[in-house]
Parts: structure tokens; C-alpha cells; sequence
């Protein structure tokens, strides 16, 4: 079976030409962290359940002011000794002047859970970010994949052919003929294997991204990593949102202990009326009262008591929580450092595989022009360089994927971090409209702004 040079000189140009083709107003990494920031619905789903929490903050400020309500009544009766009529109006307010630190505990509880719920907003940010790289690299190795099993089908075509027409001028054998063709058929099953990968990548693209990928650009350099994994770890445990959700936490459940024990105090409670009406029997009816409540409960059946006892097993729970959410970070820290080093080592490996797998699928073709190697000894080195071509693109997706990993478990990858150059969503902005809880409804024009920017194409 005759392979020429020229052939797989032909082979390996077009592999190169599909890898390094133009890339001019291709999308991105950026472009794609930047459209998975701006679509992503579950992002808009924890912006929301933040807002949630900070009309928390609202409802326990609202405790510490009156409470006015309004009352009128009208009734009439008809008996047999007399008919009478009334209708009143009254106008009353209540406050709680005294709680012995109740409101205060729970306005703190509030805002240290608006807090621990924004750490969880940038946690669900840096999940969605990462999502994105995933998909990405995902498009980009399967693209790869499917170009270079392409090429492989139709080098692997133009052997068959060389075969079939040597067969017929009797210079080798039939069973060479079927060794060409079933290396064929295997090449093209791997090509519709590679081709399904690549449809699967694309559909996750459009689910992290809103759209699906028409070209994309070539990796970016890597980004800017620790120099040690030592510093990577301490820099993960003072930033990384599972951590500091999970300090917030801790804080939460030790004012949830204070505000039990708080329920064991008195409250004192201050009212003021006012009424007017009027009566077919007795005439105007007018009167102001004003009054004052001190109240203790002194026995529960033990509810105090249970209610207490629960705050302080939650809180040993969260401190434990704290503990073991650093113990986790920290292991991943150090998983995706691995990760880096073992696709380094791997991609220089894979790089000397391929220039020998190179050399060595030269030499048979040469060897088997001359008689010296068989069609099977052929295909045998070209598939051992396809495989080797393969697990390349493998190893530089996996070695991408690890470096934003890597930022992911040290809490470094926002949009900010990354300096994407795009409006970002403010957390405190819902926040600082509403902490005061404002008579009316507040948006606010300025978070309005925000929104619109963000989801701005």
C-alpha cells in the first residue's frame, strides 16, 4: 500500500489551518464569562432572594416605631322599649417602648443575614463564571477533536482508495483492502462521536451563556495565580464566599443565644387613643385614653427553656460548620493546584509522544513503500498519533479549566477580579434604600440604572 509524503504533509496542513485559522471578531473568554454574567437566570433568582433578605432588615427597624390603626364603627337597634342609633371613629397607637434588647438582637440578626446571603450571591457568581469557562474550553477541545478526526477519515479515504488500486494491479492483498476499510469505518464512527460531543458542548454553551458559540478565539494566557500553594490557601480562607457565609453564620446563631435569652425579659409597651362618635341615646361620644403595659412571662412549660437549649446547639453546629467549610476550601485549594501541575506534566509528556508518534508514522510510511511494513503497521502509527494529537487537547481544556479553579476555590473569580470591564451588580445598593424601612415602596432610580447596565448586550 503506497502513502506518499505529500500526503500527510497535505494532512497535517489542513489540521493546522483549521487549529490556526482567523480568529478576527471571534468571541472570547472574556466575551463568554461576560454573557454567562448577564443571562444567567439563577444569578437574578439569589440577586432576588437577596433583596429578600434585606426588607428582613426593614421588618425588625419597623418594630422599633408606632403602630398606628384606624377603627369606625355604626350600629343600630330596634328593641321594644326604644330604637337607638351610633357610629364612632377611633384613632389608635401602639409602641414598644421597652424590650430589653429583643429589637436590637433581631435588627443585628437581620443584617448579618443580609450579609451571609451576600457571600452566597458571590458564590453562586463565581459557580456560574466557572460554568462558563467549562463551557468554553468544552466547545473549543470538541472543535478541535472533530477537525482533527475529520482529517483522519479522509487521509485514512485516500489510503483505501491507494489500496483498492494497487489490489487491482495485484501489488498487495485483499486483506490489506479490508484493513484500509475497516480503519475507515472506525475513523468515521469516531468522527460522529466527536461531531455528538461537540453538539453537547455547544447546547451547554447556550445554557451557560444565552446563545450559542459561532467562533472562538484561542485560550488566553492563564491568568495571574499564586506563587505558592501556601499562599493560595491563606488567601481562600480570608476570601473565598463559602467561608465568609459561613463566618456570618456563626454570628447569626450567637445573637440568636442572646435573643432567647431576652425572651426570659419584661416588655414594655406604650398606647395612645382617640375616639369620636355619636349616639341617639347619650349624644357625643369623645374620649382620649393613654396606658402603659408591662408584661413577663414567668412559665412557658418549659418552651423558653427548649427554644434556648436549640439556639445553642445551632450555634455549636454553625461553629463546626465554620471549621469544616475551611477544611474543605482548603482541600480544594490544593485539588486544583494538583490539577495544574499534573496537566502541565501531561501536556509536556503528550508533546514528546507526538513528536516521536510524528517521526515514528513518517519512518513506516517510508518503511512500507519499500516493502518493509505492512497497510496494518501503517494505519497502527497514524492512529497512535491521532490518539496522541487527542489527548493533547484533552490535557491543555483540563489545564484551563484548573486555572480558573484554582481562583474559583481561592474566592477570586468574580467579574470584578477579573477585570472584565463591565457594570457589575451592586449588593448593597436594594439595601441602602431600604434599611431605614421607608414608608413606601423604594427601588430607587440609581439600582434601576445598575439592572439596566447589567443586562445591557
Amino acid at each position: 500500500m503506497r502513502i506518499t509524503r505529500s500526503t500527510f504533509a497535505a494532512a497535517g496542513l489542513a489540521v493546522m489551518s483549521i487549529m490556526a485559522a482567523p480568529v478576527a471578531q471571534a468571541e472570547t473568554l472574556a466575551d463568554t464569562l461576560v454573557a454567562a454574567y448577564r443571562n444567567s437566570n439563577l444569578l437574578d433568582q439569589n440577586r432576588a432572594t437577596l433583596r429578600a433578605a434585606d426588607e428582613d432588615v426593614a421588618t425588625a427597624v419597623s418594630s422599633l416605631r408606632p403602630v398606628l390603626k384606624w377603627a369606625a364603627t355604626a350600629g343600630y337597634s330596634d328593641t321594644d322599649r326604644y330604637e337607638a342609633s351610633q357610629a364612632a371613629l377611633e384613632l389608635t397607637a401602639q409602641m414598644t417602648l421597652m424590650s430589653f434588647g429583643r429589637t436590637g438582637l433581631a435588627i443585628d440578626i437581620a443584617k448579618e443575614s443580609v450579609l451571609a446571603t451576600r457571600e452566597a450571591l458571590r458564590g453562586v457568581e463565581q459557580n456560574i463564571l466557572l460554568g462558563a469557562v467549562q463551557a468554553y474550553t468544552d466547545v473549543k477541545s470538541a472543535s478541535e477533536s472533530v477537525a482533527i478526526n475529520r482529517n483522519s477519515a479522509r487521509v485514512i479515504g485516500e489510503e483505501l482508495r491507494a489500496a483498492q488500486d494497487r489490489f487491482e494491479v495485484g501489488e498487495v492483498t485483499r486483506t490489506d483492502v479490508a484493513l484500509a476499510e475497516a480503519r475507515l469505518a472506525a475513523a468515521r464512527a469516531a468522527l460522529s462521536a466527536a461531531e455528538g460531543q461537540l453538539q453537547v458542548a455547544r447546547e451547554s454553551y447556550k445554557a451557560a451563556t444565552g446563545a450559542y458559540p459561532v467562533r472562538l478565539a484561542a485560550l488566553p494566557p492563564s491568568p495571574k495565580l499564586p506563587k505558592t500553594l501556601a499562599e493560595a490557601q491563606n488567601t481562600a480562607q480570608r476570601l473565598h464566599p463559602s467561608i465568609r457565609q459561613a463566618q456570618r453564620q456563626v454570628t447569626v446563631s450567637e445573637l440568636q443565644v442572646a435573643a432567647q435569652a431576652a425572651e426570659r425579659m419584661p416588655v414594655l409597651t406604650g398606647s395612645l387613643s382617640a375616639g369620636t362618635g355619636e349616639s341617639s341615646i347619650t349624644g357625643d361620644l369623645d374620649d382620649v385614653s393613654v396606658g402603659l403595659n408591662l408584661n413577663q412571662t414567668i412559665y412557658s412549660g418549659g418552651r423558653l427553656s427548649a427554644l434556648h437549649r436549640r439556639a445553642l446547639a445551632g450555634r455549636d453546629a454553625a461553629r463546626a460548620g465554620l471549621l469544616q467549610t475551611g477544611v474543605e476550601v482548603a482541600q480544594n485549594v490544593a485539588n486544583a493546584w494538583a490539577n495544574i501541575a499534573v496537566s502541565r506534566a501531561q501536556i509536556s509528556a503528550i508533546d514528546e509522544q507526538i513528536r516521536a508518534a510524528t517521526v515514528a508514522f513518517r519512518g513506516v510510511k517510508e518503511e512500507a513503500t519499500l516493502g518493509a511494513r505492512t497497510t496494518l503497521d501503517v494505519l497502527d502509527a497514524e492512529q497512535d498519533l491521532l490518539n496522541a494529537q487527542a489527548d493533547r487537547i484533552e490535557a491543555e481544556a483540563a489545564l484551563q479549566v484548573a486555572f480558573y479553579s484554582l481562583l474559583s476555590s481561592m474566592g477570586l473569580l468574580t467579574v470584578d477580579h477579573l477585570n472584565l470591564g463591565i457594570p457589575t451588580y451592586d449588593p448593597a445598593a436594594y439595601y441602602n434604600a431600604v434599611r431605614n424601612a421607608p414608608g413606601t415602596s423604594v427601588q430607587g432610580k440609581s439600582l434601576d440604572r445598575v439592572l439596566r447596565a447589567i443586562n445591557k448586550p
